[in-house]
């Protein structure tokens, strides 16, 4: 089945930085896009970054564009996010997500709290 399984996520400072993992099995990794999105306390879950399965073309949401960098590893079936000058506005929990076979799979999240 397929699983999603992130790590990574804490407490940092503004300005700091962060890199989320994402690691995945139970599909083929390398036929499809893989996903970021956040959720802070009292908002809607919100796309962050993509990344498509060869080519690695990437699409960033304005507010994290420059500062965020989503990667993938064919190899180890892993993606990640590379969050540099973060603020405090990125505070939120940091889902990976897969569309495969019309259903989105999300893993469990992981919390990214940005606060001095």
């Amino acid at each position: 089945q397929v699983q999603l399984v992130e790590s990574g996520g804490g407490l940092v400072q503004p300005g700091g930085s962060l890199r989320l993992s994402c690691a995945a099995s139970g599909f083929t990794f390398t036929d499809y896009v893989m996903k970021w999105y956040r959720q802070a306390p009292g908002k809607e879950r919100e796309l962050v970054a993509s990344i498509t399965p060869i080519s690695r073309r990437t699409n960033y949401a304005d507010a994290v564009k420059g500062r965020f960098t989503i990667s993938r590893d064919n190899v180890q079936n892993t993606v990640y996010l590379q969050m540099n000058s973060l603020k405090p506005e990125d505070t939120a929990v940091y889902y990976c997500n897969v569309f495969l076979t019309s259903t989105n799979y999300w893993g469990q999240g992981t919390q990214v709290t940005v606060s001095s």
